[in-house]
């Protein structure tokens, strides 16, 4: 086995005591003494800050980069200009299924900072071309409905930038490039800040008093916003489709890796769909559960987990497609049912 990548703030992480986990090929912390449910809670009402190093950087450039990117991918970031982001997918040509979901960050007219998963990264640079830049910097994610408040104190420029805007400044002598995402379902910005000064920024960012959290709060909170994780309700077998996510599909821009497949599925209709399920009682439904309608199994649960803003559990599910809002099911957990019903997504936040 090779080794796992480390993040520059390795050591900051370390040094605040996180409990360091695998994740997709890098060592990264999963919280910090403070806890999962409290990292959440501090994004929810106020502000915290993630090291999300382990994302890719694909740096495409050129005259040609907006042709390559338009083929590649589903969206169309003519629907975009200079200084905006977009997310998009990126199709295998055969069966359609989502090879990686990707925030783009338009830079300038012909530069572009393709976003993959952390273990696609290899995969979506031999797709796109480009240079790989991720072990030139790091990327803090600072959110939260405070997150631009408290930010404004330490990087100004950065907190001015709007949703799904893009730019660039300056932070202490580093060149960064902030972006007005995150994968929380809360306002804040990610900010790819040079190697040099991403201790420096953390600290700075902490001392404002953002808290630290990781990736266990990311999750919980990203599942809370009913966003799709690769390898969960995005990867082999899944296109974006049935995983509810059409609108990232821009049939109007002509040929597009994938197109033919997913016309396919388009014009014969779904076989499933992504459902959101609340469950009774604090115990969390979990990923690859059967769900059950009338002691039927007809679905399988894609993520779950306890929200600790609701206080029960949530799941994603894939479902048959004629499936409702307000259906009565159960999720066998290992030989225990819970009890639940469909509903609207996201389970936090607006619909």
């Amino acid at each position: 086995m090779s080794e796992a990548h480390t993040s520059p703030l390795d050591a900051v992480h370390r040094r605040l005591g996180a409990k360091m986990v695998p994740f997709g090929g890098w060592e990264m912390p999963l919280s910090y003494p403070l806890g999962t449910i409290d990292e959440h809670l501090a994004c929810r009402n106020d502000s915290v800050v993630f090291d999300v190093s382990h994302l890719g950087t694909v740096r495409v450039r050129g005259a040609g980069a907006i042709d390559l990117l338009q083929y590649a991918l589903t969206n169309d970031l003519h629907k975009v200009a200079p200084g905006r982001a977009q997310y998009t997918h990126l199709l295998d040509e055969n069966d359609a299924s989502v090879l990686d979901d990707i925030i783009v960050w338009w830079i300038a007219d012909d530069v572009f900072d393709v976003m993959p998963n952390a273990s696609n990264t290899e995969r979506v640079r031999a797709a796109i071309g480009g240079d790989e830049t991720t072990g030139e910097r790091a990327v803090l994610a600072v959110q939260g409905p405070r997150a631009k408040e408290r930010l404004a104190t330490v990087f100004p420029a950065a907190s001015d930038v709007g949703r799904f805007r893009v730019t660039t400044a300056a932070w202490e002598g580093h060149d960064c490039v902030i972006a007005g995402t995150g994968y929380t379902g809360e306002a804040g910005v990610e900010i790819a800040v040079p190697n040099a000064g991403a201790a420096d920024l953390w600290s700075a960012i902490t001392a404002a008093r953002v808290t630290p959290a990781g990736l266990g709060a990311r999750d919980t909170l990203r599942l809370e916003a009913a966003l799709p994780l690769h390898g969960h309700e995005l990867g082999p077998g899944i296109t974006s489709l049935q995983a509810g996510l059409g609108w990232v599909v821009a049939w109007s821009k002509g040929d597009f890796r994938g197109r033919k497949a997913l016309e396919a599925e388009r014009d014969a209709g779904v076989a499933r769909k992504l459902v959101g399920i609340a469950t009774d009682g604090r115990r969390p439904p979990r990923s690859d559960c059967d769900v059950l309608v009338d002691d039927i199994p007809v679905g399988t649960v894609t993520s779950g987990n306890f929200s600790p803003v609701l206080g029960h559990g949530v799941a994603l599910a894939f479902m048959p497609p004629d499936t409702e809002a307000g259906t009565t099911v159960s999720i066998d957990v290992r030989g225990a049912r819970l009890s639940g019903r469909v509903v609207p997504t996201p389970f936090v936040g607006k619909h």
